[in-house]
């Protein structure tokens, strides 16, 4: 398995310990990845506010770039929120040729043309149905047996796109997470909204939809996720909202990649765990009685 390896713009800034962690990972597995070379930004979520075609011809201008490149016919995608844009140009445009000829009149202007001959394929896709639980386990050098884990998905990377898992019930991390020994900490919040962008237009409501997460999530050791954008509303504003609810719903925010490559043995420098917002005293003590 070789895949092309998109990982957008957040990967390279505020959840570069997503990046991290997922090459030393996949490394570590022996999962060979190729940068694009070139990418840009798929338009995130503001794109389609200025213009739908740009929204489209953005994560687009990706995709034709990998469809240059030999001997690869699957991108992998960390960010949900790219996996979503990237997904959306491959599943509209095989139906909408008009599109697909806007489109591919915008990239003619670097003497690009989109085929629609590449699979987008999220990380947890990646892991969860690709690589599967037995190689984890087969590399297991501390077990983590001592934490409960509880899973989050979030939105995008399961909707409105269900390719790998059923939205409404998802479950794919969870042999994952019991490959490295850990128990899967059962709740029903795992693809429940965070309140995502709305974090910063309307706080008051996104926190509220945090603080239901997090609440839920009491007696796990921590919520692992695998979304910069849910990582960043989970782990960021635990205080803020410990503070309004006067409860204390601090806990532990990581990475599936981090989780994974702390039981593989992979050092935290290399999974990027000084970089995380929200690891509590308990989860280092526990993960430190491994050593």
């Amino acid at each position: 398995m070789n895949y092309l390896y998109y990982p957008g713009c957040s990967l390279e800034g505020t959840s570069r310990e997503y990046d991290l962690s997922t090459r030393a990972l996949l490394s570590s597995l022996d999962v060979p990845i190729t940068e694009i070379p070139e990418w840009t930004c798929c338009g995130a979520s503001a794109a389609e506010s200025v213009s739908y075609l740009l929204s489209m011809a953005l994560p687009a201008r990706v995709l034709a770039l990998a469809e240059k490149m030999e001997d690869c016919d699957s991108v992998l995608v960390p960010c949900s929120a790219c996996y979503l844009n990237l997904k959306k140009v491959e599943e509209t445009v095989k139906t909408d040729l008009n599109l697909l000829g806007k489109i591919n009149t915008v990239l003619a202007e670097e003497d690009l043309a989109l085929k629609n001959v590449t699979r987008v394929k999220h990380l947890l896709e990646v892991l969860s149905k690709d690589i599967g639980a037995d190689p984890i386990n087969s590399k297991l050098k501390k077990p983590l047996s001592n934490l409960s884990i509880a899973p989050y998905y979030g939105c995008q990377c399961l909707r409105p796109f269900p390719v790998f898992d059923d939205p409404e019930s998802p479950s794919s991390m969870e042999p994952l997470i019991q490959a490295t020994g850990a128990s899967v900490f059962q709740w029903n919040m795992g693809g429940k909204c965070c309140g995502a962008s709305q974090m910063n237009t309307k706080s008051g409501i996104a926190q509220n939809y945090v603080a239901d997460i997090l609440r839920a999530a009491k007696g796990a050791d921590a919520i692992v996720t695998v979304c910069p954008m849910c990582q960043i509303n989970l782990e960021a504003y635990q205080k803020k909202i410990s503070s309004t609810t006067g409860e204390d719903l601090s806990i532990s925010i990581i990475y599936l990649p981090q989780l994974i490559g702390i039981a593989l043995g992979i050092s935290e420098k290399e999974l990027g765990l000084n970089f995380n917002l929200a690891i509590t005293n308990d989860f280092k003590k526990k993960i430190k009685s491994l050593d």
